[in-house]
């Protein structure tokens, strides 16, 4: 059990009412040791000003010295605006001694009230703290929470920062540099920006949630250990502010060897749970004396606050990755992909497909299979598209047009970022298609929306689709929903994730309205904490029927390396809130350039499958950003399900 300890004194900083810089809040501050002395580089929000005419409390950067890590005196400004790409504050520093020099890299504000274009990482210089030396824009994008790697790796600097943190999704990547200048070298970051994706840690785990770098790296004998923080539910309820580590390697930060199952910190005691900005915790420094960690972390967005964990035995909880396996042996069975893959990819062309194409459903009616797949274009909106295959693989036909758009005001764009009508899972009914999706408007948690269209309309690409109606609770993020094809026991059954779970639940009809017509039901299937699934788990494809049983296919987070992989599970035929039997190893995971490559890499997604010639053939999102195929016998796999 991990042991986590505050400091009896915390907070270890506070404002200061008498310095009208540091009036307001004294926060996110980063230590670092020279010779006997400790300093503090903190994040200080003065009263209100006026800078050129606009009231603002102005951030700027202060720095504090301590000979014993926690009581810190002789509190002076260190880092003001002077140019102006910083006039309007500069925020939340991080402080790394390279070669004589010391690196504090900070957020530069250029606008107020900022908007992400004026959001950026800047850098300053100093030999003693006494004075700035030279200061620099370094990111011609937006970023924040940018920090020095304490030595060089393979010869060259490394910095690691938080890249297109008001663009969402925010993502950590690492650069390296042949010389320090590279750092403020706009044409390296240009290019650097260009294959980003190249370098990206991959630590988020859902697009609801945000993350930030947190303390400058520390160096163990182990790895390099990575103190960020992770926001669960940013964009979709109740935000959670939590401190998380993962364990990178030595010679290449961007491969995770380590992690933890859980958050080491969040806001518990009163100086967290109250202040300018309640409920936060955030990591912004550390230090290891002796064989304590301590990870020094701003509280509620107004004081500087302390807790210390053992080093060695955070290791050993980190290290146990190492041993957990996400491939099957080599004799078990997995999904084929087709040699074509993708078989649909964005069309710049087409403004609301140009960015991404993910996460298809699809049916088989007619002789053919019809695909409905989620796009995207540069104004983040979800919108569903349309393709049709006679043998399952090979496109006849891609409507250049969505079929379906946000249209009531659940799933239509309320704020920023990614909002719409996302991962489309289509059964067939009687003469109708009947579809669960997942609506978000931006702001409130996302939630399942229900649909419906005749059979005849859907094969006529007559796009009367019905009105949609809300069918998971208020105020609950519930995605990943699908109704069966045929009634249990004479009602409908619905599939969907509440949590981190699998959900079933029954209907007596499908006029879904009032507080009484929600869906809820009871847990079927839970992640799994030592495997391959162990953060969170939700269907895939709607469950296939079988003489044996449903075969459900499912997607699975892994909180050891964060890559979402696809497992099987057999169903009770009659009763399908009973578990069979479960496959222990993944079926499919992402290995190709189109399943690691994307928006999220690491990732295999999907929403629908059909059975053709007595084999599966699954349709899924490789990367968040490409639709391809794979299939298995029909037999093979329940062969292997009920071992």
């Amino acid at each position: 059990m991990l042991t986590v300890r505050r400091f009896s004194a915390n907070p270890i900083l506070s404002p200061d009412k008498k310095n009208a810089w540091e009036k307001i809040a004294t926060f996110n501050g980063c230590p670092v040791e020279a010779g006997n002395k400790t300093y503090l580089l903190y994040r200080a929000v003065s009263e209100k000003t006026k800078i050129e005419g606009l009231e603002l409390n102005l951030s700027t950067i202060g720095v504090a010295q301590s000979s014993d890590r926690v009581h810190f005196t002789n509190r002076r400004q260190l880092i003001t605006p002077k140019e102006n790409w910083e006039r309007f504050g500069c925020e939340d520093p991080r402080v790394t001694k390279v070669g004589r020099k010391y690196l504090i890299f900070y957020t530069a504000l250029s606008k107020f009230p900022p908007d992400a274009d004026s959001i950026k990482v800047a850098v300053a210089i100093s030999d003693d703290f006494k004075k700035i030396e030279e200061r620099h824009l370094v990111t011609p994008f937006n970023a924040k929470a940018m920090a020095m790697f304490s030595e060089k790796i393979n010869g060259k600097f490394a910095a690691i920062l938080t890249v297109n943190t008001d663009n969402p999704p925010a993502k950590i990547a690492v650069a390296t540099f042949d010389k320090l200048t590279q750092i403020w070298d706009q044409d390296f970051w240009n290019k650097w920006y260009q294959n980003l994706d190249q370098f990206v840690i991959p630590l988020l785990r859902s697009d609801d949630d945000h993350l930030e770098v947190g303390a400058p790296p520390v160096k163990t004998s182990d790895g390099w250990l990575l103190i960020y923080s992770y926001i669960r539910n940013y964009f979709s309820g109740q935000k959670t502010f939590g401190i998380e580590t993962c364990l990178l390697d030595l010679n290449n930060p961007l491969k995770k060897i380590g992690a933890l199952t859980e958050v080491i910190l969040t806001a518990q005691e009163e100086y967290e749970l109250n202040g300018e900005v309640p409920n936060i915790v955030f990591p912004s420094g550390a230090l290891v004396h002796n064989e304590d960690l301590g990870i020094y972390y701003g509280a509620a967005d107004t004081v500087c606050c302390l807790a210390t964990v053992k080093l060695e035995k955070l290791l050993q909880e980190l290290k146990h990755l190492e041993y957990i396996t996400a491939s099957p042996p080599t004799d078990k069975v997995s999904f084929r992909r087709f040699s074509d893959n993708p078989i649909i990819s964005p069309i710049h062309e087409h403004e609301w497909e140009s960015r991404f194409t993910l996460n298809a459903g699809a049916m088989f009616e007619g002789n053919k299979v019809h695909i409905l797949y989620r796009a995207m274009g540069r104004d983040d909106t979800s919108v569903l598209g349309y393709a049709v295959s006679s043998d399952g693989v090979h496109l006849n036909e891609r409507l250049p047009d969505p079929v379906y758009i946000p249209r009531e005001d659940f799933e239509k764009k309320q704020g920023s970022g990614f909002s719409g009508c996302e991962d489309p899972r289509i059964t067939k009914i009687g003469n109708r298609f009947y579809m669960c999706y997942t609506a978000f408007d931006g702001i409130n948690p996302p939630r399942v929306a229900f649909t419906s269209i005749s059979t005849r309309d859907f094969l006529n690409k007559s796009w009367e689709w019905e009105k949609p109606v809300l069918v998971s609770p208020p105020g609950e993020m519930d995605k990943n929903a699908c109704i069966l094809p045929k009634k249990i026991n004479g009602r409908y059954a619905f599939f969907h994730r509440l949590g981190q779970s699998i959900w079933f639940d029954l209907a007596d009809d499908l006029n879904f309205s009032g507080s009484d017509g929600f869906l809820m039901g009871k847990i079927i299937l839970k992640p799994r904490a030592d495997k391959w699934d162990s953060l969170k788990i939700g269907i895939g494809p709607p469950p296939l029927e079988t003489k044996e049983g449903w075969i459900l296919i499912y997607h699975g987070l892994s909180n050891f390396d964060n890559k979402y992989r696809l497992g099987a599970v057999l169903l009770d035929l009659s009763d399908p809130s009973k578990i069979i039997s479960r496959l222990e190893y993944p079926i499919l995971e992402p290995q190709e350039t189109y399943e690691n490559k994307g928006l999220r890499g690491g990732t295999v997604f999907s929403c629908g499958a059909v059975i053709l010639n007595n084999k599966i053939f699954l349709y899924y999102g490789g990367a968040d950003q490409f639709i391809s195929v794979a299939a298995i016998e029909v037999e093979k796999l329940l062969s292997e399900l009920k071992k």
